[in-house]
């Protein structure tokens, strides 16, 4: 995850780099089961409003998350499909906040209304992220649910009015990607905290639909609007969050993007994005699957590190023979192609290993989902920030 605003805030108010930290366990992403009452375009755990077999019961999930705790796991982010199926979510959640874990629900926000709002308030989530593809038809479309869009945005405002930290998660595509900043308005509107941007990763339906990929100079349009976006709310003293998920690239570019709007700033960032370290799927992040299945990140489900039924969390994260493991945690990793002379390797690591591999079945391949060309990638030919304007998307006031 690529914490726009914490890099932002650095222009106005530097501070001191640092050391690159190291969290004391990873953040776990856990698909406690995979129903969900939509079948949405870009699902990478290709869910159904079915039950899924073999899935993990109550008392193992409870089992597991002792384990996570003894590991020191500061965060636990409850998924599904749509974790407000699971029967005994409430009771998980509780626990997981008993337990001292950050607690956060990543939800479509659909069954969210006014005869449960009151256990989810009681539970006090520390965050609840309800995704969004776009305003009304667009994201109806998505999901494949008319109606969708109405019950989705009804329970941000409830969460809101429950002073619930809540925020919008939106996956671009070249089909949605027009609706960017009508959805930057709504958050601004609506006094939501967080806006999550995830760029499109190829895994589950996302790989079926990855020649909708976001072009390049989308892309780039996109986090213009974004820093843009985040930096005026900063200037403004408003307490919100601007982060961007699946491309690492965007630390990188928030460079280039410095250079043309704040040149001053170029020597801190650049400290404070090689102390970020940039992608760390197998390092700081982990997800458990319905099953059990142990994967790097929610995009690895094709890559099964080990099953918690089999043995515990804390001793397959620790397993020193996992070669997969072993290679993530290379820091920089050694890659290919142009990742492996882009003089920025050290601030995003790669980036994602999932769409190298999907698209050229090497994962150590350069990353085809990088946006950045080769100048600005700065191998041998180039040690400069390049300047080169790109036409921006709809400024958000």
């Amino acid at each position: 995850m690529f914490r726009i605003s914490q890099f932002l805030r650095e222009i106005d108010q530097p501070t001191p780099a640092g050391p690159r930290r190291h969290p004391p366990g990873p953040v776990v992403i856990w698909n406690l089961l995979r129903r969900c009452n939509l079948t949405c375009k870009h699902c990478y755990s290709i869910s159904a409003d079915k039950h899924f077999p073999g899935e993990l019961s109550t008392d193992e999930i409870n089992t597991v998350m002792d384990d996570l705790r003894a590991f020191r796991v500061p965060v636990l982010i409850l998924s599904g499909g749509e974790p407000l199926l699971h029967p005994d979510i409430y009771s998980i959640a509780s626990r997981a906040k008993r337990l001292g874990f950050y607690v956060a629900l990543s939800t479509n926000g659909t069954l969210i209304d006014r005869d449960n709002i009151d256990l989810i308030d009681a539970i006090a989530f520390d965050y609840v992220g309800i995704s969004l593809d776009g305003i009304a038809t667009t994201h109806d479309r998505f999901r494949r649910q008319e109606g969708a869009f109405a019950a989705s945005l009804a329970a941000l405002r409830m969460c809101r009015e429950r002073r619930i930290k809540v925020g919008v998660r939106y996956t671009m595509t070249e089909d949605n990607a027009h609706d960017l900043p009508a959805l930057l308005r709504l958050v601004a509107d609506e006094g939501i905290d967080k806006f999550y941007f995830s760029h499109l990763n190829y895994a589950g339906r996302g790989n079926k639909h990855r020649a909708d990929d976001a072009r390049h100079a989308s892309t780039r349009a996109a986090m213009d609007l974004l820093f843009d976006t985040c930096l005026d709310s900063l200037r403004r003293g408003e307490d919100k969050e601007f982060v961007t998920g699946n491309n690492d690239a965007d630390g990188v570019y928030l460079l280039h993007w410095a250079a043309r709007r704040c040149p001053q700033s170029l020597p801190n960032l650049l400290a404070k994005l090689r102390q970020w370290g940039g992608n760390a799927s197998g390092v700081n992040v982990a997800n458990i699957d319905n099953l059990g299945n142990v994967h790097p990140d929610t995009m690895w489900w094709h890559q099964t590190l080990g099953n918690v039924r089999e043995r515990p969390f804390s001793a397959i994260w620790s397993d020193p023979a996992n070669p997969l493991l072993e290679r993530l945690r290379e820091h920089p990793r050694r890659l290919e192609g142009r990742c492996a002379s882009c003089r920025y390797l050290a601030i995003c690591n790669g980036s994602s290993r999932v769409r190298a591999e999907q698209v050229t079945g090497n994962p150590w391949a350069e990353d085809p989902g990088c946006y950045l060309d080769d100048a600005e990638i700065g191998g041998a030919a180039s040690e400069r920030i390049c300047t080169t304007p790109w036409t921006r998307l709809e400024k958000v006031a």
